[in-house]
């Protein structure tokens, strides 16, 4: 049971976007985003147990030092989730994610880049506890190198993660790769690996995603997607509640998203 709050636990997100180069670019440059989804995923797992979600966010860039700033909010069911499978099963409260996050990213030379910064997930008035494991509020920090349309980045939380005990330093590794290919498509390419620490509560997975992705200019610059997305969890390993037919919240399956940045 406990495996079954912890991988149920672990949740959280980006709408990971692929933006385009311009010649000249404001001091100061705003943009706000927002996406439909047939299924939040974060490091392969589902978010609204296979439900769409409606995500929205704002960024702020100050180009010439590079430092930028953000939050970006999306539904989630995971949390009442982590209720329904506990033993004895509780009322979990918690339906929205709330990210905020600030860094720094820039050039390195010979053609690399980085990116560093932190990363909080708050979820507001969650009752995460209530189901035997820990607040759900997280904070990560994370580091990013890219070079070309490849990228390396690596993520250790400072707090528990997602409400998993003990689990201060966990980390997540993160390689992929966003290539444009024919016709302005662009192919996204990504492998991860979650760890999470505590003892005896170690626990530890892969996840993959190989999506595509395109920007219609003539549909308001409308961006659609599709991916499949899964992770090597076993049946049995994480579930929904019963009441939902005991899926693997891990399990293979396609995410299609429509996206518009403003």
């Amino acid at each position: 049971m406990k495996k079954l709050i912890l991988a149920t636990a672990i949740a959280a997100s980006f709408v990971s976007t692929v933006a385009r180069a311009e010649d000249a670019k404001p001091d100061n440059e705003f943009s706000f985003n927002a996406a439909v989804v047939s299924d939040y995923r974060y490091r392969g797992l589902t978010q609204t147990r296979f439900d769409p979600a409606l995500q929205v966010g704002a960024d702020y860039t100050h180009n010439p030092t590079g430092l930028y700033a953000g939050t970006w909010l999306t539904n989630i069911k995971w949390i009442k989730d982590a209720g329904a499978v506990a033993s004895p099963p509780v009322n979990t409260k918690g339906d929205i994610e709330w990210d905020i996050y600030g860094g720094k990213r820039g050039d390195i030379g010979g053609g690399f880049t980085y990116d560093v910064g932190g990363l909080y997930y708050y979820y507001p008035g969650n009752t995460l506890a209530d189901s035997g494991a820990k607040n759900a509020n997280t904070f990560e920090l994370y580091g990013q190198v890219g070079y070309g349309p490849g990228y390396f980045k690596y993520s250790q939380s400072l707090t528990n993660l997602f409400g998993a005990a003990n689990s201060k330093y966990s980390q997540y590794f993160d390689l992929g790769a966003n290539i444009e290919t024919y016709y302005g498509v662009i192919l996204g390419l990504h492998v991860g690996h979650q760890n999470v620490r505590g003892n005896p509560n170690q626990f530890s997975y892969t996840d993959w995603k190989i999506g595509v992705s395109k920007t219609f200019d003539d549909l308001a610059g409308i961006t659609l997607g599709l991916a499949y997305v899964g992770t090597d969890l076993k049946d049995g390993v994480t579930t929904t509640p019963a009441s939902d037919g005991l899926k693997n919240v891990g399990k293979n399956g396609f995410v299609f998203s429509l996206s518009k940045t403003f």
